[in-house]
């Protein structure tokens, strides 16, 4: 009876230390390639994490007293990935925390992502972020944005077609020719309190304008009371003319390259997106075609492609260079909803149009974490940052294909995932 007591002891203790969060630890990963996200590189370096944060990076074997070694075989170690932009749930909400949350969380980790904006997500996104913050659940640091709309819906005009509202975005007719109804002020800043109450960290807007149309003065008040109770506003504009009026009222980041008219005829707007110093996430494989196990080319929606919108694939990653060239800080999103994995595969396949190996590490590492306005916090290997880190089987200096080969990804200095 006494053994039977003891191994019903010891088989609850295991359960219970199976069950409870990874605990950070003091970990030193050495003996590998170092890229610091910012441009800099060790070719055989050592990164040292205490308490969850980055203590040193040194060139070198490094030893150190009461810590866990890593030994990162001569592959890459960087930081950890940052998808600046995303839809996480799909389907019915309460089934998706219920049922799939803690598989989908897991494999943004399994794909080196170590940070996830999802941009427009229910409220069940952000009792997913809190249970990952609590422990409760394994995933990427998810940060959470909500709509609020900038103007109301034009009703005399056809209805919209189903499916991906991307495959007939208003902005490729340009707004129309009437102006959008405008909503009462005091609705607006009722619906910032409430995103605010619910617990969400960002607003997200969607600027298609109209003539004479309420929706840059709409977006400034947005931005005006997500300020004042801190909650960065996040714009998608798609075409360079909303771009470039979205600019006018000072929003945190634009979530999207335009895709729709030519930068290199519009030198004005060029200037002035560059100009306003406001970050981008890229967005581009959004257009190019997702390919299935059977070679059938699909959209977002995972219906077929639409290939009357194939110029988008063309002019963003044009437009996006065009950007970089002017020095736009441009961050990795894919505001996609394929699994992690293969949205980071379709999103390098359209970035390599136009943008080299050392351009892409800085894209989805520092350059996405400064969009989502933690540039600060994490992306990058420094001292004091987030003890986030990536080990890579290859060189994505030679070759950015190299960061679909993860092979562990440490969050906060908790080994979350290991090859």
């Amino acid at each position: 009876m006494k053994n039977h007591h003891r191994i019903k002891l010891l088989t609850s203790a295991l359960l219970l230390a199976l069950s409870a969060p990874l605990l950070a630890q003091d970990l030193l990963i050495t003996n590998g390639r170092v890229l610091d996200g910012k441009g800099g590189v060790i070719d055989k370096g050592s990164v040292l994490i205490r308490a969850g944060k980055i203590e040193s990076v040194t060139a070198g074997t490094q030893t150190a007293n009461g810590v866990k070694v890593i030994d990162a075989g001569g592959k890459t170690i960087m930081p950890g990935l940052v998808e600046g932009h995303r839809h996480v749930i799909q389907g019915n909400p309460g089934t998706w925390l219920a049922e799939r949350a803690p598989k989908q969380m897991q494999e943004f980790l399994d794909a080196g992502f170590t940070t996830v904006l999802s941009a427009i997500d229910a409220a069940p996104i952000i009792e997913a972020r809190d249970r990952i913050a609590r422990g409760d659940m394994q995933g990427p640091r998810l940060l959470t944005g909500t709509f609020i709309p900038v103007a109301g819906a034009i009703t005399d005009g056809p209805p919209p077609e189903p499916g991906d509202p991307a495959r007939t975005d208003p902005a490729r007719i340009g707004g129309g020719n009437k102006a959008a109804p405008a909503i009462p002020r005091e609705v607006i800043i009722a619906a910032v309190a409430a995103a605010k109450k619910a617990g969400y960290d960002y607003l997200k807007c969607v600027v298609n304008t109209t003539p004479g149309g309420p929706e840059i003065a709409t977006l400034k008040l947005i931005v005006e009371e997500g300020k004042k109770v801190g909650m960065p506003t996040i714009v998608h504009a798609v075409s360079v003319k909303d771009s470039a009026a979205a600019i006018d009222a000072g929003p945190a980041m634009l979530v999207h390259t335009p895709h729709i008219g030519r930068l290199d005829e519009d030198q004005a707007a060029l200037k002035k997106i560059v100009g306003a110093g406001i970050p981008m996430t890229s967005t581009l494989a959004v257009f190019v075609p997702h390919f299935d196990a059977n070679n059938k080319p699909l959209f977002r929606d995972a219906q077929p492609f639409p290939f009357n919108t194939l110029s988008s694939a063309g002019q963003g990653p044009v437009n996006a260079r065009l950007l970089w060239e002017a020095g736009i800080t441009y961050g990795f999103g894919t505001d996609t909803t394929w699994a992690p994995k293969e949205s980071l595969a379709d999103e390098l396949r359209a970035l390599r149009l136009v943008f080299s190996p050392t351009d892409i590490v800085k894209i989805i590492t520092i350059n996405a974490a400064i969009a989502t306005q933690h540039g600060k916090e994490f992306g990058s290997l420094e001292a004091g940052k987030a003890g986030d880190v990536v080990i890579i089987d290859g060189n994505p200096l030679q070759d950015s294909s190299a960061l679909l080969h993860v092979v562990t990804t440490i969050k906060g200095g908790k080994v979350v995932f290991n090859k």
